[in-house]
C-alpha cells in the first residue's frame, strides 16, 4: 500500500550495495515521470543509459524504440544495479528492462510498485511484500519525527501510543503526524488526535488515494467503496455473491484490489483493510456528497441513516448498512 516504505527500502538497498556493481541507476518516481509530456519514458531511458555508462548526459535519442535499441546494444556488458521505483504500467518496464539479458551477468533489478500483478506480468524472480511496522518500530520512527529522538518523552508516552494505534504501523502516517506534533503542548496533541479520529489527515489521504485513482475502471472503484463502507471483516465468498448480485464482476474485482494492496484476505477468508485505507474510501464517499447526507452514495453511520430516513424531502435513498 502507499506510504508503507517501499521507496525508502529500495533506496537503502541501493545505497548499501551500489559500490558492488560496475554501473548503477536509481529511477525514482517512474509513474510520475513516465507521464510527463516532455521527458516521459524517453527521459527514463536516457537516465538509465547515462547513469550506467557514466556519459554525463551525452546520449541523445528521441523515441522509446530507439531507447530500447540503445539499451540492448550498450548495457549487456555492464554488471549493474537498477532500481525502478513506483512503476504502475507494463509499458514502463518493457521500455526500461524487458529482459534480463538487457544487462550484464550478475546484474540486479529491483522494482517497487503498488500492483503485485505487474510484477507477475514482467516475470520477476521473487517478490517481497512490504509490511507495517510493529509497535516498537513505529514508536521509534514516530519518536524521531515528534521528538527528534528514538523514543517519546515520558510526559507524552500515552499520547504517543494513541498515535501508534491510529497509524497502525504505516510509516508515512507516523512521519506526517509526528512532524506536525513536534514541539506542541499536550493539549494540542489531544486536540489533533480527536480531529484525526473524526477527519483523516489530508497529506496521508493524498498518498493513499493514488492507489484508488489508479484502479483500471469505475467498477473496481465502486467495489472498493462498498467494501470500505460495508464489508470489512465479512467472508470473501459471501461478499462476492452480494456484489455479483448487484451487477459487478466481483471475483476479478476483488482480486485486483488485493493485487493493488487495497484489500487483504485473512486466514479465515475475511476481507480486511487497513484502517487508514478504509477511512480514505469513506472520505471519498463524503466528498462526493458535498456535505449533504441525503446525497451520500452509501450510508453506514447511524446518525447519517437517521437523518436521511427522517428527512421527508428525500425521495430516493442511498445504499444503507443495517
Amino acid at each position: 500500500m502507499g506510504g508503507i516504505g517501499k521507496t525508502t527500502l529500495a533506496k537503502a538497498i541501493y545505497n548499501k550495495f551500489e559500490g558492488s556493481f560496475e554501473g548503477r541507476s536509481l529511477l525514482a518516481n517512474v509513474r510520475e515521470v513516465a507521464n510527463q509530456p516532455i521527458t516521459g519514458l524517453v527521459g527514463l531511458q536516457k537516465q538509465l543509459l547515462n547513469d550506467i555508462l557514466k556519459s554525463k548526459g551525452h546520449i541523445k535519442f528521441d523515441s522509446v524504440a530507439k531507447g530500447i535499441e540503445m539499451i540492448r546494444e550498450r548495457l549487456p556488458y555492464k554488471r549493474a544495479l537498477v532500481i525502478i521505483d513506483d512503476a504502475d504500467d507494463l509499458h514502463q518496464l518493457k521500455a526500461i528492462a524487458r529482459k534480463r539479458d538487457w544487462l550484464g551477468p550478475g546484474s540486479r533489478i529491483i522494482i517497487t510498485t503498488r500492483d503485485k500483478h505487474l510484477l507477475e506480468q514482467i516475470g520477476v524472480d521473487g517478490t517481497y511484500m512490504a509490511e507495517e511496522m510493529d509497535e516498537n518500530e513505529a514508536l521509534e520512527l514516530f519518536g524521531w519525527h515528534a521528538f527528534e529522538s528514538g523514543y517519546p518523552n515520558q510526559e507524552y508516552l500515552d499520547l504517543s501510543k494513541r498515535v501508534i494505534r491510529y497509524c497502525q504501523g504505516l510509516p508515512l502516517a507516523l512521519e506526517v503526524v509526528g512532524s506536525f506534533l513536534i514541539k506542541r503542548p499536550t493539549a494540542e496533541w489531544e486536540s489533533h488526535l480527536e480531529k484525526l479520529e473524526r477527519c483523516p489527515d489530508g497529506d496521508i489521504q493524498k498518498i493513499l488515494r493514488i492507489s484508488f485513482d489508479g484502479l483500471p475502471n469505475q467498477e473496481k472503484r465502486e467495489i472498493f467503496l462498498d467494501i470500505s463502507c460495508f464489508f470489512i471483516g465479512m467472508d470473501k465468498d459471501y461478499v462476492t455473491q452480494i456484489l455479483d448480485g448487484c451487477g459487478f464482476f466481483a471475483t476479478i474485482g476483488i482480486r485486483v484490489l488485493i493485487e493493488r494492496c487495497l484489500v487483504t484476505v485473512s486466514e479465515q477468508n475475511q476481507l480486511m483493510m487497513h484502517d487508514l485505507v478504509r477511512d480514505m474510501g469513506r472520505e471519498i464517499v463524503y466528498e462526493n456528497a458535498h456535505g449533504h447526507p441525503e446525497k451520500l452514495s452509501r450510508l453506514w453511520k447511524r446518525e447519517d441513516v437517521t437523518n436521511v430516513l427522517c428527512d421527508e424531502s428525500v425521495s430516493t435513498f442511498p445504499v444503507i448498512k443495517f
